[in-house]
C-alpha cells in the first residue's frame, strides 16, 4: 500500500508539471512575477490568413496594439521579434538592436521545439528556452498591448514596459509599415 501512494504521488507531480497553474506557461510566468494583465480570449478561425490580424479584429483592438511573436535567427542564434501586426519585420533592423550583422526567419519546426509553443501561437512570455528578444519601439505608444498568451484565440494585453523587463528584450524599431 505504501509503495503505491508513492506511485500516485509520482503521477500527480508529473501531471502538475505538464498545466502550468495560469493554463499557458505564458500566464503562468505573469502570475509568478506578480505583473498586472489582463487575458482576452476569442474564438480561433483555422481558415483564418494572419493570426494576428484575426485576433486584433476579432477583440475589436487597433492592430498597431496587437503584436506578433516572431523567431529569426540572428548569426546563427535564435532571436524574438515582437513586432505590431499592422506591420512587418525588418531583419536588417533586427539584427542590429541585438548586436549581429545578418537576420533571417527561422525554420518553423525549430521554433516551435525551442519555445514550445505553436506557430500563431507563440508567446514571447514563458518560452521553453529563454531566447534574446527584441520589441519593437511602436510598442512605447501605448499604455498596453496584446501578445500571444501561447494558444492560439488567447492573448495578454500588458504594458510594453512589464513585456520588454520579463523577456528582456532590446526596445528597437524593428518594424515596417
Amino acid at each position: 500500500m505504501k509503495n503505491q501512494g508513492k506511485k500516485d504521488r509520482k503521477k500527480d507531480s508529473k501531471k502538475d508539471r505538464k498545466k502550468p497553474p495560469g493554463g499557458t506557461p505564458a500566464i503562468a510566468a505573469l502570475e509568478a512575477s506578480g505583473t498586472a494583465f489582463v487575458t482576452r480570449s476569442y474564438e480561433h478561425d483555422p481558415s483564418a490568413a494572419s493570426y494576428g490580424a484575426e485576433a486584433a479584429e476579432a477583440l475589436g483592438v487597433d492592430p498597431a496594439r496587437v503584436f506578433k511573436t516572431l523567431v529569426a535567427e540572428v548569426d546563427g542564434a535564435l532571436t524574438v521579434a515582437v513586432v505590431p501586426v499592422s506591420g512587418s519585420l525588418d531583419l536588417k533592423a533586427l539584427a542590429a538592436a541585438v548586436g549581429g550583422k545578418r537576420a533571417a526567419m527561422a525554420d518553423p519546426a525549430a521554433a516551435e521545439r525551442t519555445t514550445g509553443y505553436v506557430r500563431g501561437g507563440i508567446s514571447p512570455l514563458g518560452q521553453r528556452k529563454r531566447l534574446p528578444t527584441a520589441l519593437d519601439a511602436s510598442a512605447r505608444a501605448h499604455p498596453t498591448i496584446c501578445v500571444s498568451a501561447g494558444r492560439r484565440g488567447l492573448e495578454i494585453e500588458l504594458s510594453p514596459e512589464d513585456l520588454a523587463a520579463l523577456t528582456g528584450a532590446v526596445i528597437a524599431p524593428i518594424a515596417r509599415g
